[in-house]
Order: C-alpha cells, then structure tokens, then sequence
C-alpha cells in the first residue's frame, strides 16, 4: 500500500474520530467541572456573574482535557492503521 493511499484512507477516519474526541471531551469536562467546582454548570465566557478567574479557569481546563483527549485519539487512530495496513499514517 502506498504512503498516498493510507493518508486518503485515514483522512475521513481521522475526521470522525476528532468529533467524536470532542464530543467525550466536552462529556468529561463537564464531570470534571462539576466535582471541581461543585457546580452544575461551567461559566460561559459572557457570563456577568462570573469573575475573570473561573471563566479563564474553566477555559483553560476545558482546553487541556480537549488537548488530551484528542492527542490520545489521533495516536490510539495512527497505532490502529499501522496494525491494518502496517503503515504509519503521515
């Protein structure tokens, strides 16, 4: 198989493992948010009644679980191809 065809072959894969990375990250975020915070709900940026503190809190740890999830997806999706096709996707 060439390089070519396994990056075509990946390509929309790779897209629908990223919605679906996204859409566990938000699901863990909001677990996280709400042991951490002890509140049902993260601040929305433009939130008035929320101070800068826990609307930058909230973004950056939302930011880090979707960083995580996404890096742990993208590489258990490039392990999955090797194994079917015994090449690294590029």
């Amino acid at each position: 198989m060439s390089t070519g065809i396994g990056k075509a072959a990946y390509k929309p894969v790779g897209v629908l493992m990223g919605l679906a990375a996204g859409a566990v990250a938000g699901v863990i975020f909001r677990q996280v948010w709400k042991v951490t915070a002890g509140d049902g709900e993260a601040p929305s940026a433009t939130d008035e009644d929320r101070g800068w503190g826990e609307i930058l809190a909230a973004a950056a740890l939302q930011g880090a679980i979707f960083s995580v999830v996404r890096a742990a997806v993208d590489r258990g999706g490039a392990v999955g191809v090797r194994r079917l096709t015994g090449r690294w996707p590029d």
